[in-house]
């Protein structure tokens, strides 16, 4: 029985968040979620190549921490649902702003755009975490599916 237990590698999981509560950035609106959003974009590629990130919060909505997901091409990058969800887990995040650069410049969200966040909201919703928004941001401007209603 010994020998088995060395064979099975241990999974631990820990987070740990060295803001201090009263230092941590609130969001309350879309506007917020963007301002913290441009000041961790690369704006040297925000108009050549797409970027998705994560802004994680608890449920306060005060910001836990910022993934960069993934960085694609000029007209796309990948998106990982189960990824997202497990750092949601790992950081016991309430709740999630997705977010993605346009690189075209236009600021209306895709189909593929529609489609994925809907679908990340479902998935969202059998952890009881809560899909906040979803920005879509320009060197110049930016789109929120919640402000336009498309959550």
């Amino acid at each position: 029985m010994n020998a088995l237990k060395t064979q099975i590698p241990e999974i631990q999981i820990s987070f740990k968040n060295n803001t201090p509560y009263e230092e941590r950035h609130s969001i309350t609106q879309s506007k917020d979620a963007e301002q913290i959003l441009r000041s961790t974009w690369d704006y040297e590629t925000i108009d050549l190549q797409e970027s998705f990130k994560i802004i994680f919060l608890n449920r306060a909505n005060q910001v836990l921490g910022i993934h960069n997901h993934s960085l694609g091409g000029m007209a796309g990058t990948v998106v990982d649902i189960r990824l997202i969800l497990s750092i949601a887990l790992k950081t016991t995040s309430q709740g999630i702003i997705l977010a993605h650069n346009h690189p075209s410049g236009n600021l209306k969200p895709s189909n593929a755009d529609i489609s994925l966040t809907k679908k990340i909201d479902s998935a969202c919703k059998l952890l009881d975490i809560k899909l906040l928004d979803h920005i879509i941001l320009t060197s110049e401007a930016y789109f929120s599916f919640q402000d336009d209603g498309y959550l």
